[in-house]
């Protein structure tokens, strides 16, 4: 796929969509189009209403009205990415020719919100559809995009790159993305760029420094668990780091609490905070972002054996606290609590946040639009809302408070893997995580983004199609680039 930016109409070019107003003040560069059009709005056979799409055709060209309504400046880059996908699936448009996109506004969060729209929209998971003929190949389309914000455009075709990355990784199989294959996919984002460092811990030397947490999780599976830490210095030497922690399970079973029919089916999918990671790591190469960070995945497959860990099991983590295990379906914080810890601890960041599809009940609350954010930091919760509103990743924050700690109380062991029945389960398992990664230090930064309904809706949700998301790769490269002109 190839975007364009141009300031001026172009010759030889018989596709557009052209956005408009009510008030139809339309312009495209062709004329016999544009006497199309003139005709078209002098009859009112398009009037501009938010959501209006109008194919006219004019011999072998294709122009696309798409309305905007009466306040244009007040639709949100989500109805716009989502405008554009529509127009882009409307018929007689061809994709296998060059489509010139006129804004209404040449403004960057109109510019941002049309290439999310194509770039996407447009994505669509089919490595195993056998007949894909009406299926559209993103890589053959070419578009041109009027606009003075070429920079804006190829940044964020840069991002939705990343994105997309993760969501082919969330989107395959989980015995095909196991850890090996999610550590080769790391080593290939990094490869030959001399700012990174990579560190694996595999099962024997998460057993020799004691990351028993994470074992135990993984303990019913012949898969090899994996701490991945890539270590990103593109900031200047001394300046801090922040620390992107995702959580990997390749698969979640629900162990011994296992998962029943209609919630067990994606959870291939259980691996999107690792993926969010990863995506996020090859945007901020790409971008060429001048920060310094960690990127951290925590590899692990919660299967069911004769070895698996079991309900009301006493676990030693990696700081020496112990977990009574409530539920083996609470796998994916018992993973990320020692990663919490072993990063605190060996690499002392400034900032730790936790991303991750933890809880069912952040579905409940804040359905699959939004993300659930906790902090103990207000300024970091601060960085994370703008980035959001910067990308349209959006992000609502949650509490935590101080009685929180009594619902991961437990009566045979230092905290409890699952807090009080039916009630808080998303900011609980948030209190969970904030203890180990306050563990060296009450000073210690510390962000959770529960990506739960986010990242693998169970259907269909703006301009994304049916699969994963990529949920938080925007977001945290959007922080990042934050962090770089702090």
């Amino acid at each position: 796929m190839k975007i364009q930016t141009y300031t001026v109409g172009q010759k030889n070019i018989y596709q557009y969509i052209v956005f408009t107003s009510s008030f139809r003040n339309i312009q495209i560069p062709d004329v016999d189009l544009q006497s199309h059009i003139q005709e078209a709005v002098a009859a009112d056979i398009f009037l501009g209403k938010v959501d209006e799409i109008l194919p006219l055709v004019k011999g072998n060209k294709v122009g696309v009205l798409v309305g905007l309504g009466n306040e244009p400046e007040a639709i949100s880059t989500r109805k716009l990415g989502e405008l554009t996908k529509s127009a882009l699936q409307t018929k007689p448009l061809s994709l296998k020719k060059t489509v010139e996109i006129i804004p209404f506004t040449d403004s960057e969060f109109t510019v941002m919100a049309i290439v999310n729209g194509i770039k996407l929209g447009l994505y669509k998971w089919t490595k195993y559809m056998t007949n894909t003929d009406d299926v559209p190949d993103p890589s053959e389309f070419d578009f041109v995009i009027q606009t003075r914000h070429g920079d804006v455009v190829r940044s964020t075709s840069t991002v939705c790159d990343g994105v997309n990355l993760a969501r082919d990784l969330a989107n395959e199989n989980a015995d095909i993305a196991d850890s090996d294959f999610l550590e080769n996919k790391i080593r290939e984002v990094i490869e030959g760029d001399s700012r990174c460092a990579i560190e694996t811990l595999n099962r024997k030397e998460l057993e020799k420094k004691g990351l028993r947490l994470h074992l135990a999780v993984n303990q019913g599976s012949a898969r090899e668990p994996k701490l991945v830490i890539v270590t990103y210095r593109g900031g200047k030497e001394g300046e801090p780091f922040t620390a992107l922690i995702g959580k990997g399970l390749t698969f979640d079973s629900g162990g011994l609490n296992l998962k029943s029919t209609g919630s067990i089916e994606n959870m291939r999918m259980d691996m999107c905070g690792a993926a969010a990671v990863i995506g996020t790591l090859y945007n901020t190469i790409h971008l060429n972002l001048k920060c310094n960070a960690y990127f951290v995945c925590g590899f692990a497959e919660n299967a069911i054996g004769s070895k698996s860990y079991k309900p009301g099991d006493v676990i030693v983590s990696y700081c020496g606290k112990t977990v009574e295990i409530g539920n083996t379906d609470a796998e994916g914080r018992l993973v990320l609590a020692d990663a919490n810890s072993y990063i605190a601890e060996q690499y002392q960041p400034d900032a730790i946040i936790n991303i991750a599809t933890l809880t069912g009940a952040v579905v409940f609350a804040l359905g699959y639009e939004y993300t659930g954010l906790m902090a103990n930091n207000v300024e970091l919760a601060r960085s994370l809302l703008h980035a959001a509103d910067r990308t349209d990743d959006r992000v609502w924050e949650l509490p935590i408070y101080a009685e929180l700690q009594d619902h991961v109380k437990s009566q045979i062991a230092d905290i409890k893997n699952v807090g009080e029945e039916k009630c808080a389960g998303t900011i609980s398992a948030g209190e969970f995580l904030r203890q180990f990664a306050e563990w060296k230090s009450r000073e210690q930064k510390w962000a959770h983004l529960d990506i739960a309904g986010t990242a693998k809706p169970k259907k269909n949700i703006s301009y994304f199609e049916t699969g994963a998301t990529g949920a938080g790769v925007r977001l945290l490269t959007r922080y990042l680039i934050q962090r770089e002109k702090e």
